[in-house]
């Protein structure tokens, strides 16, 4: 099957929006998305058509993709895909859009993506990898993991944000990684700019046997925050407030160069 090539935008005409996720096409958090940045701009959705939670930036090499066309309505057209949360932002450039979109957003994941989270999460490897092509990007993330989440209280955070970014830009290589809290929206106490908390999971590998008397092993454990500091995303959300926390692409720890320079490699 062929695939339609999004066409650019008039210019004065509204923003173009790239949506996908990681909790897969039918989400309630993606349509939730939907709904908010609908009265932003107009939007393709490409997203995964089954969930892909924890793949982190997980990219499809070995194996086909495949696109199909959910629907096409006024101002969105959706496809679903077979591969990653990374998968679709690359097909959607590459193969359905002529030029980059204004925005690219990703989520509305259920459950958190704060901390040392943002390294697993395939919500954020969505926004990541529009950030790695020069779109200004954003991963959003209520902090409830039930299937039936009341996404209402992210919706004004939601517009909000977007609307910033689309009017101020982000710094070439830099995303945002936005967690909001499970609280009613008029608890809500604001929004905190804040750095990566620093936390690690502790886990365990519970060892269980199947029917045919085979071991397998399911991972398990509990999260645990060691940092005690107020700046931290996860004091923010701790307090009721939604925190946003800018994400960088380069991995280089610039504070060890000169150290490591030293060394007798």
């Amino acid at each position: 099957m062929a695939y339609q090539k999004i066409t650019s935008k008039m210019k004065n005409q509204r923003p173009l929006i790239l949506v996908s996720n990681d909790d897969g096409i039918t989400a309630p958090g993606i349509r939730a998305l939907i709904d908010a940045m609908k009265e932003i701009g107009d939007l393709l959705v490409v997203a995964p058509d089954k969930p892909q939670s924890g793949m982190g930036h997980a990219i499809t090499l070995n194996s086909t993709l495949r696109l199909q066309r959910i629907q096409d309505v006024e101002g969105i057209t959706e496809y679903s895909c077979s591969g990653t949360p990374a998968d679709c932002v690359k097909i959607a450039i590459g193969r359905l859009l002529t030029r980059k979109p204004d925005l690219c957003v990703s989520g509305i994941n259920h459950g958190s993506n704060s901390s040392i989270n943002v390294i697993y999460s395939g919500t954020m490897s969505a926004a990541v990898e529009g950030c790695i092509e020069g779109i200004p990007s954003v991963g959003f993330s209520l902090c409830d993991h039930a299937h039936e989440a009341d996404f209402t209280p992210c919706m004004e955070v939601v517009k909000t944000i977007c609307r910033e970014i689309l009017s101020r830009g982000l710094p070439e290589g830099v995303c945002l990684n936005v967690n909001i809290p499970k609280v009613p929206a008029e608890e809500l106490k604001g929004t905190k700019v804040c750095r990566q908390a620093h936390a690690v999971w502790e886990e365990t590998f519970d060892e269980r046997t199947d029917p045919s008397g085979r071991k397998y092993y399911w991972l398990t454990g509990f999260f645990k925050n060691l940092d005690k500091e107020e700046d931290t995303d996860e004091f923010a959300l701790s307090q009721g407030y939604v925190s946003v926390v800018p994400i960088g692409i380069d991995f280089t720890s610039h504070r060890f160069l000169d150290t490591l320079k030293k060394w007798n490699l």
